[in-house]
């Protein structure tokens, strides 16, 4: 199996939410998707998903878990993940990520097969795990890749030492393990939704010019519940050549039919895309020779009407 592939994925979605006035976060909406599908959108290779909170609705099939107490933490919230988990690698993730994305955890899991780690004395290491250093230089280990041996032997030293893992702080666990750090300098995958600010800001980001369409096409696949992948750039040059060499309404249906087509003969959007926009050249020219003949025509006859002499 490919080493980038063999992992699960633990989300812990618990939490109470109290700078958020005690609101379900996981489910509050970033682009008109639910930031637990956020989430998992950007882990699709995971060979099992686990969420750790209260049961909701999800895009794709979970492994549904609850900490032991309730309300017991972070380390107790991934201690009950990690019990439904098989993978030599599980990647744990909290469910308020709007920016994550499967670059930055594929980022993550090669980090976690490096030999770059330091080790006690400073000496190298090959790391126990790889997590996400914001621009700030503040360690995010709600955003990172695990070996899950050494995870669950840390996890058991702790709870040895201080009797349960329930209210324990996520800084007990980095002092276990060899972790290597990933940078995030424009501290967008690390951005999480603490408040009520955190949402406006998530929300009027991706509203942004350069990422927009992305972000709109993403959204409306997942609605949809298709995987076809789309060139934004060929789509809109087809449809540009469409409205201008058509008419304007011919640019959304012509789009339309493009994913039609693909969709129902997996074929390449962008082939397709080549295709109708040649052929909206060859409708253009064809209206342009016809204009350019019935101007010619009416000259002409104008001309020669003027020119004969009169009998």
């Amino acid at each position: 199996m490919n080493e980038l592939t063999d992992h699960d994925l633990v989300v812990l979605a618990g939490g109470a939410a109290r700078r958020l006035g005690g609101a379900d976060k996981p489910a509050l909406s970033v682009g008109g998707r639910p930031l637990l599908d956020r989430v998992l959108a950007a882990c699709p290779d995971a060979a099992t998903t686990v969420v750790v909170g209260p049961a909701r609705p999800t895009t794709r099939a979970v492994i549904h878990a609850l900490e032991d107490p309730p309300g017991g933490g972070p380390l107790a919230a991934l201690d009950a993940g990690l019990r439904h988990t098989t993978a030599p690698t599980v990647l744990v993730l909290s469910a308020d990520l709007p920016f994550l994305t499967a670059a930055t955890v594929r980022r993550l899991l090669a980090a976690t097969r490096t030999a770059d780690a330091v080790g006690p004395g400073g000496s190298p290491a090959t790391p126990d795990g790889a997590l996400l250093r914001d621009a700030s230089g503040r360690d995010q280990p709600l955003v990172a890749a695990y070996r899950a041996e050494p995870l669950r032997r840390a996890l058991a030293r702790i709870r040895a030492a201080h009797g349960s893992l329930a209210g324990l702080p996520l800084r007990a666990l980095l002092a276990e393990l060899v972790l290597e750090r990933v940078p995030d300098p424009t501290a967008t995958a690390s951005f999480d939704c603490d408040t009520w600010e955190d949402i406006s800001a998530a929300r009027a980001r991706i509203r942004e010019h350069g990422t927009v369409l992305d972000e709109w096409i993403t959204a409306v696949k997942a609605e949809l519940g298709i995987e076809l992948d789309v060139d934004t750039a060929a789509l809109l040059d087809l449809a540009r050549d469409a409205a201008h060499g058509v008419a304007r309404p011919a640019a959304p249906l012509t789009t339309f039919l493009i994913g039609y087509a693909a969709g129902r003969q997996d074929r390449d959007v962008h082939e397709l895309a080549d295709r109708a926009a040649a052929l909206a050249h060859r409708w253009a020219a064809e209206t342009e020779d016809a204009s350019g003949a019935t101007g010619a025509t009416g000259a002409t006859g104008a001309t020669g009407a003027e020119a004969k002499p009169a009998e």
